[in-house]
């Protein structure tokens, strides 16, 4: 049972069933995004990476976690993290056009699969028995702190652009609080490895907040700022900066440039509009005022009502 398995201390089964439901809902953040995609029957301007990345850590674990004893938790939280990035990969590939499908198909085929095994190759045949769990678990922490650092890129981007449009507070929160869960587990089951991680994590975390609540009010002004420093900026390059800078987060959220109907020669067309409407309405009134004059003969006053 789970409470014999993660038993060494009572405070680890409890930390490591509040980690396995707040990871749960992390792996399960991306569902509204594949319903979308679903929907419309295409991937729009998202990307598989931080899939292909997330469901590689979760193989990984589920691999230390056979391999350890005592770790019952965590082959459970990874064995559904796996499962659940893999449904999103499938809908990905499904409704992707055919540079991003063959895309990731081969960073699958290099990465789950071909990378996956030569870890489990060398760690079987070149790693000692005693020493197999060490190893194989200090190379989950370099893959899962190079996965929690990788959010530094929208933390730049936030403090460069003063808009956390691109940067979901529920999600911040969540895998912050996920990763208190999971030091708390990792620490009272005695594990550096699965504690190590989190460190970071909970710390890129609290950032995220802090910087949440720093820019949460001036998405309006950043965009007016945008539009007049891109007013030539293309749907597929507004795509790409935000692509980037959710690269490690669950959901990619790409947007659409807006077309920019406010140019030079729009600008010198209205004015001569303008110019030409006054124009007119000059003329009108002082054909009103001959008409009025015709009609008022020399020794007639007009009289008042």
């Amino acid at each position: 049972m789970a409470t014999v398995a993660d038993g060494h201390h009572p405070f680890a089964f409890t930390f490591g069933i509040l980690g396995n439901l707040v990871s749960t809902m992390v792996y399960l953040a991306p569902v509204p995004t594949f319903y979308r995609i679903y929907r419309k029957k295409s991937t729009e301007g998202f990307h598989s990476v931080p899939y292909l990345v997330a469901m590689f850590s979760s193989m990984l674990w589920l691999y230390y976690a056979t391999l350890k004893k005592n770790a019952m938790l965590l082959i459970t939280i990874n064995s559904f993290g796996s499962f659940a990035e893999m449904i999103y990969i499938v809908i990905f590939v499904v409704y992707a056009p055919k540079d991003a499908r063959k895309l990731t198909v081969k960073l699958f085929g290099i990465m789950n699969v071909g990378l996956f095994t030569s870890i489990i190759v060398v760690s079987h045949f070149l790693v000692s028995r005693a020493y197999r769990v060490p190893v194989l678990g200090w190379i989950n922490v370099a893959i899962s702190t190079s996965v929690f650092a990788a959010p530094l890129s929208i933390v730049a981007q936030v403090i460069r652009t003063r808009s956390v449009e691109f940067m979901p507070f529920r999600l911040s929160f969540f895998l912050t609080l996920s990763a208190v869960m999971w030091f708390a587990y990792g620490l009272f089951l005695k594990d550096i490895c699965v504690a190590i991680p989190n460190v970071l994590g909970f710390v890129l975390g609290l950032l995220q907040m802090l910087l949440y609540a720093m820019y949460r009010n001036r998405k309006q002004v950043i965009i007016e700022d945008h539009e007049k420093k891109l007013p030539a900026a293309t749907p597929d390059h507004v795509k790409n900066l935000v692509i980037i800078a959710t690269l490690a987060a669950s959901e990619v959220h790409p947007v659409e440039a807006q077309p920019n109907n406010r140019n030079d020669d729009g600008d010198v067309n209205n004015n001569a509009a303008i110019t030409e409407a006054n124009e007119h309405e000059q003329t009108d009134d002082h054909r009103h005022v001959e008409n009025a004059s015709v009609e008022i003969q020399p020794n007639e006053t007009p009289s008042a009502v």
